[in-house]
């Protein structure tokens, strides 16, 4: 793929940036915008003159989570057809966690939901610190299953099971205090700390960075291997398909209180 709509994939000087491009939906996911991603992070590995991959976005939102267009489809889904659109997200996030090349989120605005996953499966995050985030599932009756494993890895236990329990919004100095990213600076600071980054990189040796990264993945807590990527997939197609879950996800479209808060 390399005709894209939601984003740009641009090479120059061993540094392939990845912008996601639709800040009018604040950058949310579609089953069309994560085909997109896949196939950006994809290219972007296999191509011998990069060395070093940075994600960004445009507008005042890094990504929202999920589009209200592709909601509405999912929400009509039968469970069958929710664990198969699973298994395509949890293939990007793998995608984006695995790519053989140093990864970088440049997050210079709000997170939410699916969009945690891909700051957690970037190797390195820096964030303005107006940035807010949040992982808001259990609001509409759902669960973040599909981006836990690099989530939890990256906040660590204790901080998920606050945030995904409550639902609740927190600050950039939270993400970084809990390790979600690695450093919190002025919006007009991005720039220069991703570029210190890159100037690491590109000084190391290509094939020991390469390495490195893969040491990291192999040896840290447990794999993420097939059976944890499937026994998500078959989590978030369960609570998809419950009644809380469709009450959840239709009361959300239809901007009304699901039916287990008080009239």
């Amino acid at each position: 793929m390399t005709n894209f709509t939601a984003l740009t994939l641009k090479v120059d000087g061993g540094v392939a940036r990845i912008t996601l491009t639709q800040p009018e939906i604040r950058n949310a996911f579609s089953d069309e915008v994560i085909a997109e991603i896949t196939a950006a992070f994809a290219a972007a590995g296999e191509r011998p003159d990069v060395r070093a991959v940075v994600l960004a976005a445009e507008g005042p939102a890094f990504c929202a989570g999920a589009n209200l267009n592709w909601m509405r489809r999912m929400a009509e889904y039968s469970r069958d057809e929710n664990r198969d659109d699973a298994g395509l997200l949890a293939e990007m996030l793998r995608t984006i966690y695995e790519c053989p090349k140093p990864t970088i989120a440049r997050v210079q605005g709000d997170v939410y939901a699916g969009g945690m996953g891909l700051v957690a499966c970037c190797d390195m995050a820096v964030a303005a610190d107006t940035a807010g985030f949040c992982l808001s599932e259990v609001k509409i009756g759902l669960i973040p299953a599909t981006i836990s494993p690099y989530v939890i890895r990256a906040m660590g236990p204790r901080a998920s099971h606050r945030y995904f329990l409550t639902g609740e919004r927190f600050s950039a100095a939270e993400a970084h205090r809990t390790g979600l990213v690695h450093e919190v600076v002025e919006a007009g600071q991005l720039d220069a700390v991703v570029d210190g980054w890159l100037k690491n990189l590109l000084a190391a040796g290509p094939e020991a960075v390469r390495a490195c990264k893969r040491l990291v993945i192999d040896v840290a807590e447990r794999e993420i291997n097939e059976q944890l990527i499937a026994a998500t997939v078959e989590g978030i197609a369960d609570i998809r398909a419950s009644s809380e879950g469709k009450e959840g996800v239709q009361a959300f479209l239809n901007k009304r209180k699901p039916n287990w808060l008080p009239g």
